[in-house]
């Protein structure tokens, strides 16, 4: 609602976000992600691995910012729900994103909307931290 509205946050500026996930013959996936994020400005460029592309962005940004925002380490996942809105487009339809996450006082969920799953995803994620850092007991 606050972005709608023409609000954007300062505690930290995303340059970039990139997923890998790779398959190799007789082993699991590997999901790697890189952060390149400015936080002031100090630019910050963190890779992480993880058990998929939502952890391993997670875990990246994290990374990146955790110095400068310490409160983080309280904000956990805790659902998490992908809902197609158009089924009519099969593979290509719009997804919906709903995140869960708590500091341990406070419960909240996010939402990321896009046709690609990943970028819902991120998009939920972040707004989950943005939510949490702007509701942080000081």
């Amino acid at each position: 609602m606050r972005r709608a509205a023409g609000w954007e946050h300062d505690f930290f500026r995303i340059e970039s976000m990139r997923v890998i996930t790779d398959e190799m013959s007789n082993t699991p996936f590997t999901t790697e992600a890189t952060v390149k994020v400015w936080v002031g400005d100090e630019r910050y460029v963190c890779t992480s691995e993880g058990n998929g592309p939502v952890n391993a962005i997670d875990t990246a940004l994290r990374a990146a910012i955790q110095q400068a925002y310490p409160h983080l380490a309280n904000i956990h996942l805790t659902d998490y729900k992908v809902r197609i809105l158009d089924g009519g487009q099969a593979t290509g339809a719009v997804t919906r994103v709903l995140l869960s996450a708590t500091d341990g006082e406070e419960d909240w969920t996010t939402i990321g909307v896009s046709p690609n799953i990943i970028e819902a995803s991120w998009r939920a994620l972040e707004e989950s931290v943005v939510y949490g850092l702007l509701h942080a007991r000081a």
